[in-house]
């Protein structure tokens, strides 16, 4: 077999063939390994470091060069969520809620992105509107936990209680204290109002809180300030009595009205002993001033006073010691040591007792709060729900001064 010279020539040509589908397959590699450029790693990168400006950009440079990356569009709508970038979030999820080519379960997803979107830019009906349209979708339960929080802040109570207690049939849990609550603010909201029939609202509401959750204080408390505004002591005493035997923190709320009800079924004595009992199982600042000016009133300055040194020595708190200054009146003048023989006589003016007063009490004003356990809020007045988080029942009914020292 003769050797043909052309052939020669064919092995470069063969060479370069080879280098140029070597070539081709490597541009392909990253597309056979599921797509995705170094751009889509930067991103990840930029994330883990806590650069979320970055990885916008990142992800924006991906989606440019494949717009069909489904799953950074959503981290994309999610990040500008995250910064405050509530248009932008809306624009993203938006555009593919309404992709025609979208399956049903991201479609689902981008709906409920969406919800959170308009949730988080204070457009609560488009956001309600969102949610509703999750109606038997896999997203259904935490749409309807958004559409209660949206119903509480609107204060729409009635659907409120609807959307709980459908919430927990679905979820097999009971929301019996929030629906108590909503029962509860609903009274609160008739007896503010001018209806004729206020008072008869405000009943049936109190005894629907009180289905709903029979051990929570905050119906028992408000049914008894009704029966005392309605001129019926005895009733208000029989709603307050479970809040002293069972909830004694809570005291603080109806100290005074329990009191009263007592001083005006002549059963003073009764009703001062039994505040004592429950302030002794939870001390607080509040049934400490209502027992000291109940025991001045009844008994003189003196055994008030008294009462309230015996109660600082167990419990020092400025809150007392306003209390007790406020019940003295006065402060023992200081007297100085006399002047040496010759000397002129010093002249020193007494410390004004209704100035230490008065400086106590400020301080008070601005120790004493009230501090929701879940997310830190201080408040000068009780709120049965944090204005803070909107979570209920976060705020101890006892005024504390130590978060403010401690810091």
């Amino acid at each position: 077999m003769e050797f043909e010279t052309w052939w020669l020539l064919a092995i470069p040509l063969f060479f370069g063939l080879g280098w140029l589908a070597a070539r081709l397959d490597a541009r392909q590699a990253p597309r056979s390994a599921g797509g995705l450029p170094d751009a889509y790693f930067r991103g990840l990168n930029f994330l883990l470091n806590e650069q979320p400006d970055k990885a916008i950009d990142a992800f924006l440079d991906v989606v440019r060069l494949d717009p069909e990356t489904i799953e950074l569009h959503f981290a994309l709508g999610s990040l500008f969520r995250r910064r405050g970038e509530t248009e932008r979030a809306i624009r993203v999820h938006q555009n593919l809620a309404e992709r025609s080519d979208l399956p049903p379960a991201q479609r689902e997803h981008a709906v409920f992105e969406v919800g959170q979107d308009f949730l988080r830019a204070g457009l609560l009906d488009r956001a309600e509107d969102a949610f509703t349209r999750l109606e038997g979708s896999r997203y259904a339960s935490a749409a309807l936990r958004h559409r209660l929080a949206i119903a509480q802040q609107v204060r729409d109570w009635p659907l409120a209680i609807g959307l709980a207690e459908r919430l927990g049939r679905e979820a097999d849990g009971s929301l019996g204290r929030e629906i108590a609550h909503f029962h509860c603010e609903m009274a609160a909201a008739a007896l503010a109002g001018n209806a004729a029939d206020r008072t008869e609202v405000a009943a049936r509401a109190l005894e629907a809180a009180r289905r709903a959750d029979a051990d929570h204080p905050r119906a028992w408390v408000l049914r008894g300030e009704l029966a005392l505004a309605d001129g019926d002591p005895a009733a208000a005493i029989g709603h307050w009595s479970p809040v002293l035997e069972r909830h004694a923190p809570h005291a603080a709320r109806v100290a005074r009205g329990w009191l009263q009800a007592h001083d005006a079924l002549g059963r003073s004595a009764e009703g001062l002993a039994a505040l004592e009992r429950a302030h002794a199982a939870s001390p607080g600042i509040d049934t400490l001033a209502a027992i000291a000016d109940a025991r001045a009133a009844r008994e003189g300055p003196a055994v008030a006073q008294a009462f309230v040194q015996a109660q600082l020595r167990a419990r020092p708190t400025l809150a007392g010691l306003a209390k007790l200054l406020a019940l003295e009146g006065a402060a023992p003048a200081a007297s100085g040591a006399p002047a040496a023989s010759g000397a002129p006589a010093a002249s020193i003016d007494p410390v004004d007792p209704v100035l230490v007063e008065r400086l106590v009490t400020a301080q008070v004003g601005r120790l004493s709060r009230h501090v929701c356990a879940n997310c830190g809020f201080r408040a000068r007045q009780f709120h049965w729900q944090c204005p803070g988080c909107a979570r209920w029942d976060t705020f101890p009914p006892q005024r504390d001064e130590t978060a403010e020292v401690l810091r």
